[in-house]
C-alpha cells in the first residue's frame, strides 16, 4: 500500500505503476519495462515519464533508462548503489570499474574518493548520474584484462580484480597521494601476502606501459620474489630500450629491468 505523500501527489495511472513498480523491487526501469508492465501509449507513457521525473521518483540514468525511488524514500527520494550504473552503458561488456574505486574497495585506501572511474573501449566522459561523479575514460583494447565480476545487488558488475588494482594503482597513483604512496601500498599488500603473487605478475606482464613494468619488476625484486616466478616480467622487458623513472641517466644501472636506479632520488622505483 502506497503512503500519502503531500509533495507527491499521484494521478489514478502514477499511483498504480509506483504501486507496481514498488511491489516487484524494481530499482532500475526502462521504458521497454514500462511498456511491457502497462500498456501505455508512446504519448502518454512520455507524459508519465516526465511526471515522475518532476516528483523525483524516476531519476534518468541515460536515454530511456531511470532509477526508480518508492514514495517511502520520501521528498529527496533514495540513492542508489553506484556500481549498479556502469553495466547499463556496456551491454557488450567491454567495461571495468576500476581506479581509485577499486582502491577504496580492496581495503588500499581510507580515503573515501568522490569519482567513480570507469575504463571502457567506447565512451570518454564526466557525468553526475543520480547524484554520483562517474568518470568514463576510453583506453585501448588491450587494456581491458584482469578483470572480476562481483554481485552487486543480482546486477553482474566487471571490475578490477585485486592484482590488476595493484598495476593501476602504480600507474594512476595521484588519489593516493603520488608514486611513493603507492609503492608503499603495493609493497604492504604483497608482504602481508593479501594477493596472488603470481596472477599479479602476469597482470604486470601485460600491462603496455613500460615503465610501470619495470617498476613492479624492481618491487617485486627489492621484496624477495624469485625469477621464477618473475618470468614473464622479466621476458615482457627483454627487448626495451633503457628506461629512467627521473629523466635523469645518472644512477645504476639494473641489466634484468633495463632500468636506472636512482637511489638518492626521493621517486621510488
Amino acid at each position: 500500500m502506497l503512503h500519502y505523500n503531500t509533495s507527491k501527489t499521484l494521478g489514478p495511472i502514477e499511483t498504480n505503476i509506483v504501486s507496481r513498480l514498488t511491489y516487484e523491487k524494481k530499482l532500475i526501469v526502462t521504458v521497454e519495462d514500462l511498456d511491457q508492465l502497462f500498456k501505455l501509449a508512446p504519448e502518454n507513457r512520455k507524459q508519465v515519464v516526465f511526471r515522475l521525473k518532476r516528483k523525483k521518483i524516476l531519476t534518468p540514468i541515460k536515454r530511456g533508462v531511470y532509477a526508480f525511488s518508492p514514495l517511502e524514500a520520501g521528498p529527496e527520494g533514495t540513492g542508489i548503489d553506484e556500481l549498479l550504473i556502469p553495466p547499463l552503458f556496456f551491454p557488450r561488456k567491454d567495461y571495468y570499474v576500476g581506479y581509485s574505486t577499486m582502491f577504496n574497495y580492496y581495503g588500499f585506501s581510507e580515503q573515501l574518493f568522490q569519482t567513480v572511474y570507469v575504463l571502457n573501449t567506447t565512451l570518454r566522459m564526466e557525468r553526475v548520474i543520480c547524484g554520483i561523479s562517474y568518470k568514463f575514460l576510453r583506453i585501448p583494447e588491450n587494456r581491458i584484462y584482469g578483470r572480476e565480476i562481483i554481485k552487486v545487488k543480482n546486477t553482474d558488475v566487471l571490475v578490477s580484480s585485486k592484482e590488476r588494482t595493484l598495476v593501476d594503482i602504480l600507474y594512476f597513483n595521484k588519489p593516493v597521494g603520488g608514486i611513493n604512496s603507492a609503492v608503499r601500498i603495493f609493497k604492504q599488500v604483497v608482504e602481508e601476502k593479501k594477493c596472488d603473487i603470481k596472477k599479479l605478475v602476469q597482470c604486470a606482464a601485460r600491462f603496455p606501459n613500460i615503465t610501470t613494468r619495470k617498476r613492479i619488476g624492481l618491487i617485486l625484486d627489492d621484496l624477495g620474489i624469485t625469477d621464477t616466478i618473475l618470468s614473464p616480467l622479466i621476458k615482457s622487458v627483454e627487448k626495451t630500450a633503457l628506461s629512467s623513472f627521473t629523466g635523469s641517466r645518472k644512477g645504476t644501472l639494473n641489466k634484468k629491468w633495463k632500468a636506472i636506479v636512482n637511489p638518492s632520488a626521493n621517486v621510488q622505483p
